[in-house]
This record gives structure tokens, sequence and C-alpha cells, in this order.
């Protein structure tokens, strides 16, 4: 199988390589052979330290990796916050955030940008929250559209991530529709991953069947447990087959928590040809 009948392989090196810091993560992914890597939002605030973009850059061009994709400032992720896109009280922190992310858009290249919607307000109608975050999304997926980029809408797992309200494919893609007619832009798309949608109780090739046209992105992780494929229920394999059969030509992340050191956890790909092989440098 040639390189042009693969799809690109991509490390999340928000959970890949975490046995050393983050800014050496990057090396640790070239040497294991990506060429290519994603992280989510690298701070903890939604606009980045003096210094932050240019470090993350030189980190990727030092070792000469491309960003595939990086998450919108989501909250306090440890403290279990699951984005801010739906809240009416964090508005100034998603625009400057926006501002940020657009900026290294445009020094990167980089393709994809993952939105979080956020969990339910109790104090807030629904319909407000819902509004404002279609708003909110449809103007990254304006302005990024203007950069090359496309912002993503991701399904979280029902029962792992508090009130957060979109939890299936089908409720998904409803706020990509959405999102992409408040737009007036396609530059908004589904991520299809597939830890979160099989604990959803998605079916995966169903999921692909009905809505291939709007997946913009894939990350592979197994379930239950979020472990390196081949440790629980997923076909990631088969997952894959299906993707390219029905004409997905994007990249696939492994976006797991690995069990062991991550480079002992690349058996999977020996079952998975339509990655692209991991090439290690000398």
């Amino acid at each position: 199988m040639n390189a042009e009948e693969r799809l690109p392989l991509v490390a999340n090196i928000s959970l890949l390589f975490a046995e050393v810091p983050y800014l050496e993560r990057f090396a640790r992914a070239a040497a294991a052979g990506f060429t290519a890597v994603e992280t989510w939002w690298p701070w903890s605030d939604p606009v980045p330290p003096p210094g932050g973009v240019d470090t993350l850059v030189a980190a990727l061009d030092d070792a000469g990796l491309r960003l595939a994709g990086c998450n919108l400032y989501g909250g306090d992720l440890p403290a279990g916050e699951r984005g801010i896109a739906c809240d009416p009280a964090r508005t100034e922190e998603f625009a400057a955030n926006l501002d940020a992310v657009v900026g290294i858009a445009r020094r990167t290249g980089c393709p994809v940008f993952n939105g979080l919607y956020g969990q339910r307000r109790p104090d807030v109608p629904v319909a407000e929250q819902d509004a404002l975050a279609v708003a909110q999304l449809a103007t990254a997926a304006r302005r990024l559209g203007e950069v090359g980029g496309t912002v993503l809408v991701e399904a979280l797992g029902r029962g792992l991530n508090g009130t957060y309200p979109v939890t299936n494919a089908q409720e998904a893609v409803a706020v990509v529709d959405r999102v992409r007619e408040t737009a007036g832009a396609d530059s908004a798309g589904f991520l299809f991953d597939t830890f979160h949608l099989t604990t959803s109780g998605d079916d995966l090739p169903q999921v692909i069947a009905d809505h291939v046209g709007v997946i913009a992105h894939v990350q592979v992780a197994d379930a239950p447990g979020r472990a390196q494929p081949g440790t629980g229920m997923v076909d990631v394999p088969g997952v894959v087959d299906a993707l390219w059969a029905a004409g997905y030509r994007g990249a696939v992340a492994a976006e797991y928590s690995p069990t062991v050191p991550t480079e002992q956890t690349f058996g999977w790909l020996d079952e998975t040809p339509r990655l692209a092989a991991l090439t290690p440098r000398a």
C-alpha cells in the first residue's frame, strides 16, 4: 500500500509521551516517527503568556513537526470544565482566545481547532446557551476559515463530562449544521472520536455512513478506558478502513492514555495499514 492510499497519522501530545514534560514531547514524537502532532490548549489561560506562541512554534520547528490540530481554550480542564462557548459570563474569554487561535493558525498553518461546547449553566435558559454557543462557534468558523482553518464540534461521552449537552454524533452534527448556516461557510466540522462516541453508544460504522461528509477530523482511542487501541471494544482498524471507504481523507490522531510507556503502544498500527507508517528517525 503506497503513501497515497494511507491516512495521515497524528500524535496527540497532551496524552501521548506524557512520561516527559510537555515541551519535550515534540522531540519524542518526532523520534517515534510522527511528522505531525496535535495538542489541547497548552496554557492555563485563554491568552498565551508572553512568548508562549514563540515557544510552541520553536518546539514544532526544532522537531521538524507540523501542527495538525489544536483546541480552543476549554476552561479549567483538570477541574472538569469542558469548554466555554455556551457560557454568557465568558464571552470576553472566548473572544480573546479566538484572537490568539487565529494567530496560531496563521503562524503554523494548523487546519483544525476543537471548540468545546461547554457545560450547562443552571441559571441561564438552555435556549440562550445554545444560541450563544452557535453564534460564537460561527464567529470562530468565519475567522478561522479566512486563514484556512476549520472549527470542530466534538461529542463527549455521555456521563463522563457533567452537564456537557453534546454527547453523540447526531447532536454534534446538528450543531455543525447550525454553525455552518449561521456562519455562511462550511469551515465547521464534526470531530469523530472513537472513545467518546463508543461511550455514548453510537454505532461507529453507521456514524461514518451517515455523516462522513461533515467529519473534519478523527481521533482514536479504545473504550472503555481511553487506552491504546487493542485494549478494549473498539475495532480501530475497521473504523479506519470504513473511513477510507466512505471517502474520508483527513488526519487520524492517536489520542489515548497509554497504559505502558508510549513507544510500547504502537503495535496496533501493524493491524491498521490505512494509516501512515511510523518512520523512526536515527
